[in-house]
């Protein structure tokens, strides 16, 4: 009965999380309340406080939830075997641009979204942006140097420095792919990057 009941609220867990990924993408961290986010999932409002305790820590957990799936992803395309660090790079982000198509350029990013709303609203939230954008660039960092080991990508320039242009011109892409509806700006990205910038000579 116990493991049961563990495997239950697990289960609320995870669904309240991804529900709050869904929602906080559609109308923002304050446009969003938890009656919404519990209807969804069918859960009664008292028991939220029992998985999260307040708003806050649901807003810092769901950041975290939402990134998991791209440092899962991207890590698959940099373990492959068959594929050059460069290579799997590059057919990562091919892959969120084609996803951003079908999904007519709704959405953007998450963590983009909540930087531009919260700002410093939330020390809790702010910490959790943090924590996930590091993560997701120490991921692509080591994409970068494994590359550079390769002598695919220039040696001249950090694969931190690197890393965290990609990801600041990315996010930037990403708001002018919302603003123009169009995938121009994040081909442009990393055309730019993958196959200029960042290559070796």
């Amino acid at each position: 009965m116990i493991r049961s009941s563990i495997t239950k609220k697990q289960i609320n867990r995870e669904n309240l999380l991804t529900q709050g990924v869904i929602l906080l993408m559609q109308q923002g961290y304050h446009g969003t309340g938890l009656k919404e986010i519990l209807d969804a999932v069918q859960i009664p409002k008292g028991s939220f406080y029992n998985y999260f305790g307040s708003k806050e820590n649901f807003g810092a957990e769901v950041i975290q939830h939402y990134i998991n799936p791209f440092i899962q992803q991207l890590t698959c395309y940099l373990q492959n075997p068959d594929t050059d660090a460069l290579t799997a790079l590059q057919l990562y982000f091919n892959g969120l641009i084609i996803e951003l198509e079908k999904a007519g350029f709704k959405g953007g990013c998450l963590l983009g979204n909540l930087m531009g709303e919260l700002g410093g609203s939330s020390d809790l939230c702010q910490k959790s942006l943090q924590s996930a954008l590091c993560r997701y660039r120490d991921l692509i960092k080591s994409g970068l140097a494994k590359a550079q080991q390769e002598g695919t990508i220039r040696s001249d320039k950090s694969a931190e420095d690197m890393a965290d242009l990609l990801v600041n011109a990315w996010q930037g892409a990403l708001l002018r792919m919302k603003i123009e509806n169009s995938s121009a700006p994040l081909k442009q990205c990393c055309e730019e990057l993958f196959g200029d910038f960042f290559k070796a000579q």
